[in-house]
């Protein structure tokens, strides 16, 4: 059975949020959950009968926000280090954690270890699409400064992601330059469409817009332009949001129709929702990581958890070895 590691007191909300998320979990999949964090809070929202199936790891030490991520690696008594130890050591299979991302990405990195043929890991996040299907854009913000190698890579990873978690037979991949020629781009990503042409599935360049207008499965980028679309992205699905419901309280036509599109708005707001996704797997390490949102609710929690489970049990690690390794052999 999957056992997973959950960093008990790294979010915004602190505890409650993440027990809450466990166990609403533990209610519907069938896994092992480890808490770790203050053993004395965790009970107190822990109902007596989940005490004896769902364990706690004692940690005090937690890495704030304001912390560095570098600091992560000495601080061996945090509740992100024991979490991540406890895969290390082969006592979970995967890790979920809405702390301090670059201290979860950090540790995960360097005490897991990367997978052969990866030369640096990448954070996945799942976008919205006008289609209902999900894209992928990697690197989301693991790597501030990719070389054409590392676009390569994390083209390949997202590919198997997509094939193997999100069931797509033959996922298209694309590299975010800023037109589909092939001319356009920078140093970068021209000679990492050099090193991806001819590998299935590589359709070339793609544009911002394609990566919601669901033309491609995986957007690869480097990890400083993949965060600030996605913050971007945030930004303007929020602000969208506002104003739909400034000019519904505005108008009483608009709430009028606003009520006949209930639905429609219902199913918007699930589509933009991270709590929907859960969080962001960091692929390319030896094990499961997933980055969740700092405010992240139960829901988000228990998400994260599902997708840690669907991870491991894929094997998609396997995967991305062996496709890794036949693009070494084809350079």
């Amino acid at each position: 059975m999957v056992k997973i590691a959950i960093d008990a007191m790294g979010g915004d909300f602190g505890p409650e949020p993440i027990v809450k998320g466990t166990i609403q979990a533990y209610k519907k999949k069938l896994f092992i959950p480890i808490l770790v964090g203050k053993k004395s809070e965790i009970l107190s929202l822990l109902p007596k009968r989940y005490r004896d199936k769902i364990s706690i790891v004692e940690a005090d030490d937690v890495i704030s926000m304001g912390d560095a991520a570098t600091d992560a690696v000495k601080r061996k008594e945090s509740t992100i280090y024991k979490a991540i130890d406890l895969v290390k050591q082969g006592e979970a299979d995967g890790v979920v954690s809405a702390g301090h991302s670059g201290a979860t990405m950090t540790l995960a990195t360097l005490r897991l270890g990367r997978l052969k043929g990866v030369s640096r890991p990448a954070l996945a996040t799942l976008m919205p699409t006008k289609t209902g299907r999900r894209s992928i854009l990697l690197d989301a913000g693991a790597n501030v400064d990719s070389k054409p190698q590392h676009i390569a890579e994390f083209a390949i990873m997202g590919g198997c992601y997509a094939e193997d978690l999100l069931g797509i037979k033959e996922p298209s991949i694309g590299i975010l330059a800023n037109g589909e020629e092939k001319s356009k781009g920078n140093e970068v990503t021209k000679e990492a469409f050099k090193i991806l042409t001819g590998y299935k599935g590589f359709k070339g360049n793609v544009e911002g817009g394609d990566i919601f207008n669901g033309t491609c499965d995986v957007v690869t980028c480097d990890g400083f332009v993949g965060n600030l679309v996605l913050k971007a992205s945030e930004g303007v699905a929020s602000t969208i949001t506002g104003l739909i419901k400034d000019y519904i309280r505005k108008s009483p036509v608009a709430i009028t129709g606003a009520l006949l599109m209930r639905k429609v708005f219902k199913l918007l707001k699930r589509q933009m929702d991270y709590a929907e996704i859960g969080g962001a797997p960091l692929i390319g390490i030896k094990g499961c990581a997933i980055v969740s949102h700092g405010k992240s609710n139960p829901k988000a929690i228990q998400n994260a958890i599902y997708q840690a489970i669907n991870y491991v049990d894929t094997g998609v690690n396997d995967h991305i070895v062996e496709r890794l390794q036949a693009l070494k052999e084809k350079g």
